[in-house]
């Protein structure tokens, strides 16, 4: 017993001379976070409100940023100006001549291959609960487009080879979809499989986000380890430069120490929030139509007279430095009402993808009204799950009111007519008063003269 006890004892004492582990991990990593937060937060950028002459949009997955870069950019800048293989790291090359838009999946980290004094950033952000529902379904839905073929090697051999044919950039290439999409491929191909082994007859309920016989569950994806690595706080990850595609080496150990002690989130939060606010515009897909007509006024005017100072007009009227400049008699306006046009298509273009895809997993179908079936421990879950992501969707949405306030000033300062105008008016008016005046005196004068000169003679 005493031979016991003294064995406790020295135990007792290695574990208060000696910390575990798990003290001194934590301590590193503190460290570690709290280096890279400083480092983070030390630049300032001066006149955030200004566009630069490159518009970086940071697009969030799952925010309706597609809609903004089609339906907006790509009408304002031409393909030439555009930086290419935006979406594709390993082909981007921020040196092109005239590269004036990069839109790119890729997160903040990027800033660092980029002239930081000579970029403006622009990004949306998303409902956290909103987001991941549409993660989930969008990870599926591609997925599903594949279920044409007998199995997944079959399915990824012809993708492969139609990439290469068609030399285009594939949603299977594009982060974070290149790694979502195939782990629900490969779970899509193993419940198919696991239903013809059972045989008829299936039952499979009324709820498609717990339809386990076809599709892999909600509640078993978010609680999956790659949605815990990608989805979860995703966009703050993404602001902060911290994802795990990030141009940032350190960004991983940073990464890895904040989602094992989530305490230090905190510092990950507050690099996220200072980055918002030195951004040029931040949206919210919540407010999607308000958004959109914010963007134009406070973005899309800004890219309309920037682009036209830089390919002036000739004697002869002809664009001097870009010949296919597409804000030629652009307003903003002209793109509100352009802008209308494409994503009503686009919308419709997408809407028909969707259901031909989510035919092919039925009766499983991911609609507004199938939501309510996912039970409230699921959403407390996820909202858990996105603690740095509530955070940070609350503060955008203070940065929006904020947005909101100066776009409306600006509307008001243009609806009135300029003093400096109406003066330059009035006396052009006078001029042209005073000057028939004159002609008219001239007129009198010459003809009194004549009189005179008769009554003389």
């Amino acid at each position: 017993m005493d031979h016991a006890f003294r064995l406790a004892l020295l135990l007792l004492l290695l574990v208060n001379v000696y910390p575990s582990s798990n003290a001194l991990d934590f301590e590193h990593c503190t460290a570690t976070v709290k280096q890279w937060a400083s480092s983070s937060l030390h630049s300032e950028t001066k006149d955030s409100h200004i566009l630069k002459d490159l518009l970086f949009f940071l697009h969030v997955p799952r925010t309706g940023g597609r809609s903004y870069l089609y339906c907006f950019l790509k009408k304002l800048y031409t393909s030439s100006l555009e930086c290419p293989g935006s979406y594709d790291k390993l082909h981007f090359d921020p040196r092109k001549r005239n590269c004036r838009l990069l839109a790119t999946h890729d997160d903040y980290s990027i800033m660092t291959k980029l002239p930081r004094e000579k970029t403006s950033v622009v990004t949306l952000l998303r409902s956290p609960i909103e987001r991941v529902f549409s993660a989930y379904e969008f990870s599926i839905e591609v997925a599903a487009r594949f279920l044409v073929h007998p199995n997944m090697t079959s399915a990824s051999r012809t993708s492969a080879r139609l990439r290469l044919r068609k030399r285009i950039i594939s949603t299977l290439e594009i982060w974070p979809w290149k790694y979502l999409v195939p782990w629900m491929m490969e779970d899509l191909f193993s419940r198919r499989d696991a239903r013809k082994i059972k045989g008829l007859p299936y039952t499979y309920g009324n709820d498609s986000y717990n339809m386990k016989e076809i599709v892999m569950p909600l509640h078993e994806y978010i609680n999956h380890t790659v949605a815990l690595d990608i989805i979860h706080n995703g966009a703050t990850f993404q602001v902060a430069g911290l994802t795990n595609n990030s141009n940032n080496q350190e960004a991983h150990e940073v990464r890895h120490c904040v989602m094992t002690h989530q305490t230090l989130g905190k510092y990950v939060l507050k690099v996220a929030k200072k980055r918002l606010d030195d951004m040029l515009y931040v949206g919210l897909t919540e407010d999607h139509k308000e958004s959109a007509t914010m963007f134009a006024n406070l973005v899309g005017s800004q890219v309309i007279s920037q682009l036209a100072a830089s390919n002036p007009v000739t004697e002869a009227g002809n664009k001097t430095l870009n010949d296919e400049a597409q804000t030629e008699n652009m307003t903003v306006g002209k793109l509100m009402e352009t802008y209308g046009t494409c994503v009503s298509k686009l919308r419709s273009s997408q809407s028909e993808r969707r259901v031909d895809s989510f035919k092919r997993i039925s009766p499983a179908n991911f609609t507004k009204e199938a939501r309510f079936h996912v039970s409230e421990a699921v959403l407390n879950k996820i909202t858990l799950l996105n603690s740095l992501d509530v955070e940070l969707y609350k503060h955008a949405q203070k940065i929006y009111v904020k947005q909101r306030q100066v776009m409306e000033q600006k509307l008001v300062v243009s609806d009135k007519p300029e003093s400096k105008s109406y003066i330059g008016f009035t006396w052009e008016k006078v001029y042209l008063i005073m000057f028939i005046l004159l002609l008219f005196f001239i007129y009198l004068y010459v003809n009194a003269k004549r009189r005179i000169s008769k009554l003389k003679i």
